[in-house]
């Protein structure tokens, strides 16, 4: 079924456009970003049932000025007919008293105008079922009933969490050469488990997002068996011992490598800063030839799948790395006015009153032709990873952590029953991806949570890819 546009969005276009035309006849740029995005928060477990407006939920506006040094920018949460006039001069009084104070204390940074072509255009997402096709009461039964379903079929069981978000997105950018509007809808889901045996206590969980609404929940329901029966085996799970190791990553830790080595690691506002050291590696080989990796909100179909960026850029599909060859970064528009390339169509904010930075948008390795069960067959002795846990990256020396759920042992090329957890893989960037040696036929990709630009800055996004045969550092 077609997402429709928010009708608040659309009865604010006329008035935006007289804004635009106001603030034209004192700055040689402007454009508008109009977002009116609403969700909600469903969490189920043995303590109770919580319902919430989601945290991405928000509504309002951004403008953009070229203030005759570089950009100006003032959001607000409403306007109509009659106060259309008062915000024009609110913004032109705020960024002239802006400029004067700047203009005594820093050195600013010059900006020539924003180059558009004339482009008008629209997307309206699909999903199967309507977040509106079931009351919020059915979600919980349904979730409920999950739980429920949960504990009946362990007695180790000590608690189990169903979670649901759901998102309608809806946004417009105008300016004097464009008028884009989009609107769809994601959602993501977890279940998680915790599991007690005498003193120990282990967690295992499973993730599911997309572009899609509440069919989610009917993807959830078939692993609720495999979430439960994953948390009774890492009760018996045992720490792995350090060392190197053949391993074959799932793509959810594919996607975490791609996400933590080259994700922000090629974020060019970055470069900008000489803040990240694959800025000296352009055009020179950063992994093995097997190793094609992607980003763009056009290169997927995921949760951070767009029509346009926040500056009103349309999404590509970029190529970062070429067969092991790093090509380049992913830019918003001003990190790509400065270093003279053309900007992705990856400028985020986390909302309408926060800043656009370069963030990634679906990230991930492109497909390879090795089947799965010839790479388990082709290792001695390793693991098998999989159970994304969290992960950290040094953008200036390419160092990397990744923090695993659970290793299953790869005996003699077959899985065995031993399994390890938690495990932490590190290593030198390059390194690693200029050991794999095996890429499997099929990508996938996940999109749960959020992703901050060092401690803050959250944006949704995904990763992903196929399964990767490499080496690594484990302990």
């Amino acid at each position: 079924m077609q997402v429709t546009m928010s009708s608040f969005l659309q009865g604010r276009k006329p008035i935006l456009k007289e804004l635009i035309g106001i603030l034209a006849k004192d700055y040689k740029y402007v454009s508008i970003l109009g977002t009116d995005s609403k969700g909600k928060t469903y969490n189920v477990q043995r303590t109770g049932v919580s319902l919430n407006d989601s945290s991405w939920s928000e509504r309002g506006f951004v403008v953009r000025v070229h203030n005759g040094i570089n950009y100006s920018e003032f959001s607000f949460n409403n306007i109509d007919k009659d106060t259309v006039n008062q915000v024009a001069e609110e913004i032109k009084m705020k960024i002239n008293n802006q400029i004067k104070a700047l203009e005594t204390s820093l050195n600013l940074n010059n900006y020539d105008l924003i180059k558009e072509e004339e482009l008008i255009k629209s997307f309206y997402g699909e999903v199967e079922k309507l977040p509106e096709s079931k009351t919020s009461k059915e979600k919980i039964e349904f979730m409920t009933a999950l739980k429920d379903k949960a504990f009946n079929l362990s007695k180790l069981l000590v608690n189990f969490r169903v979670a649901y978000n759901e998102v309608h997105v809806s946004k417009i950018f105008l300016s004097d050469k464009k008028d884009l509007e989009q609107s769809y809808i994601w959602s993501e889901g977890y279940l998680f488990a915790i599991a007690r045996k005498e003193d120990n206590t282990r967690y295992a969980y499973k993730s599911f997002s997309g572009l899609k609404a509440v069919e989610l929940l009917d993807e959830m329901e078939a692993e609720v068996s495999n979430v439960v029966s994953l948390a009774e085996k890492l009760l018996d799970a045992k720490p792995v011992k350090p060392g190197e190791y053949e391993v074959i990553c799932t793509p959810e830790i594919s996607g975490l490598i791609a996400h933590e080595a080259f994700g922000h690691g090629v974020e060019m506002d970055m470069f900008v800063k000489r803040r990240a050291k694959a800025i000296e590696y352009i055009d020179k080989y950063v992994a093995s030839e097997l190793v094609t990796m992607h980003d763009g909100a056009a290169s997927a179909h995921h949760v951070s799948s767009y029509l346009f960026d926040d500056e009103g850029t349309l999404g590509t599909d970029t190529v970062i790395i070429d067969n092991g060859v790093l090509k380049r970064g992913l830019s918003d528009i001003l990190s790509a006015m400065k270093l003279n390339t053309i900007p992705t169509g990856n400028g985020k904010r986390q909302s309408f009153e926060r800043k656009a930075y370069a963030r990634m948008t679906n990230t991930f390795f492109a497909t390879g032709k090795d089947k799965l069960e010839d790479m388990i067959s082709s290792i001695k002795h390793g693991y098998l990873l999989d159970g994304t846990m969290s992960g950290m990256e040094d953008p200036k020396s390419w160092g990397i952590q990744c923090m695993i759920m659970y290793g299953r042992e790869i005996l003699d090329g077959k899985l065995t029953d031993t399994i390890v957890s938690p495990v932490i893989m590190t290593g030198y960037v390059p390194d690693l991806l200029k050991s794999i040696s095996m890429v499997s036929e099929t990508v996938e990709l996940s999109g749960s949570g959020a992703c901050g630009k060092g401690y803050k800055e959250f944006a949704k996004v995904s990763d992903g890819g196929p399964y990767i045969k490499a080496k690594a550092r484990l302990g």
